[in-house]
């Protein structure tokens, strides 16, 4: 593989200009976990759409900073000292104005409230890692005068990009029953099963082509978030957290991979770890998947099993990392699929599929579909499939329970598209192509 220096393009740019450009807008606000990009995002944004940024960051903020948000938080007067503060002249309509870790610093996310009332003229964007984990513990939120957004790490169809290969994923859009880069697409497939998607990983990895520089960054990144446990929480709380984390791959190296707390230690109960599990959840480090047990009525919501539930990693590469899976495995084909189940291409499709909101599905004859997912007045179910092993019993007593208008298998047979089964569609979906949001028009 060549070494490619490729700008690294985040879809959620066009969603920021989108936002710059709405004459409703109100403050943003741009949540995340820790390291997937925010910051860089932000000020990248402000570099190509304004004349000037004004950033401010509350994580090591100056102390004339913290002791402005004390006083009146009066937008005009905010502005006014921001100026002095920092320098420059902040326009409402050249200048993108940042609150960076805006959750140290309970004010200034007050604050977005009467920027939202009082100077809506402003482009003011704010990022927060840990937001959920301070909103626990009661900072106030302006409800009702934000815009939100979610940065996720980055995609495989990110990842593609960022190595160059935009033409080949223009072409592969276009024909999206064709294969011809099949295997180029698997060997960045591997690759990015290692890599992940944090960006600071996939920018080093890109430099220097070297997978121990890889588990180096994934180290770091890790052993931030084990950090974050004590530093934001009490002693018993953060040894709990903890115990959670490190049981992560615990969870699916079993038949069934519901979590159960059993695995986290001998002798563990739900309530001794609901708010450990609660804190990762705020803090974005795991995705929660609740059980629901029906595939014909809306909204799936309404019928999840809060007490049956897996949890997955933010981040395909960082738990590849946890799990101490080495290269070795993802550069083999059948092992890849053989490991844990497969458990690391089940969380590659979980992470492509991170806007959607996710239930797996468990009914009769000992059947489980991996996901579920609520499409518009549709349920879709989607069974991920080791490499061309396509059998999918549960999948298909799904379908003649439900009959749902379209069925998806992730495997890797070559994308297209059945009616196999009283005539409903199965939507064969080629791994690495994420074709889900927009499907053929036959579909």
């Amino acid at each position: 593989m060549q070494n490619n220096t490729a700008r690294m393009e985040r879809k959620l740019m066009a969603e920021l200009l989108k936002w710059k450009n709405d004459e409703d807008r109100k403050p943003l606000l741009l949540e995340g976990a820790r390291q997937v990009g925010k910051t860089w995002l932000l000020k990248e944004f402000g570099k190509r759409h304004f004349k000037n940024v004004a950033y401010v960051n509350f994580q090591n903020p100056k102390r004339e900073i913290v002791e402005l948000f004390e006083g009146s938080i009066d937008p005009r007067r905010i502005v006014g000292m921001l100026e002095l503060n920092l320098d420059m002249k902040i326009s409402a309509k050249d200048t993108l104005l940042i609150f960076d870790e805006v959750q140290e610093v309970p004010r200034a996310l007050t604050s977005l409230k009467y920027f939202c009332e009082d100077a809506p003229e402003y482009h003011v964007v704010s990022a927060g890692s840990l937001l959920g984990v301070f909103l626990h513990q009661g900072t106030s939120f302006p409800v009702g005068k934000v815009d939100s957004l979610k940065l996720e790490p980055l995609s495989f169809e990110e990842f593609l990009c960022a190595n160059g290969k935009e033409k080949m994923l223009d072409y592969i859009k276009e024909n999206q029953f064709e294969n011809q880069f099949a295997e180029t697409f698997y060997d960045l497939f591997k690759y990015y099963l290692f890599v992940g998607g944090m960006p600071a990983v996939v920018a080093d990895w890109i430099k220097t082509q070297d997978f121990e520089k890889v588990k180096i960054n994934q180290e770091k990144i890790l052993n931030n978030y084990r950090n974050d446990f004590s530093k934001y929480t009490d002693n018993t709380t953060a040894v709990r957290i903890r115990q959670i984390f490190e049981s992560l791959p615990a969870q699916f190296a079993k038949k069934n991979d519901k979590f159960l707390y059993g695995t986290i230690k001998s002798g563990a109960r739900a309530r001794e770890y609901e708010l450990a599990i609660e804190w990762l959840l705020d803090a974005g480090i795991v995705r929660r998947v609740n059980n629901v047990k029906v595939g014909n009525k809306i909204p799936l919501k309404a019928y999840a099993d809060p007490s049956a539930f897996k949890l997955y990693f933010v981040d395909v590469g960082l738990f590849r990392y946890l799990a101490d899976i080495p290269i070795e495995v993802i550069q083999n084909k059948d092992a890849i699929f053989d490991e844990f189940n497969g458990l690391i291409v089940e969380q590659f499709v979980l992470q492509q599929l991170a806007k959607h909101t996710l239930f797996y599905w468990t009914g009769g004859e000992e059947s489980e579909v991996d996901f579920v997912t609520q499409h518009s007045m549709n349920i879709v179910p989607i069974e991920v499939k080791s490499g061309e092993n396509v059998k999918a019993k549960s999948l298909k007593v799904f379908r003649k329970m439900y009959s749902p208008k379209i069925s998806v298998r992730f495997s890797l047979k070559n994308t297209k598209l059945d009616n196999d089964l009283q005539n409903i569609s199965l939507f064969n979906i080629f791994l690495y192509e994420q074709l889900l949001e927009n499907p053929p028009k036959n579909v």
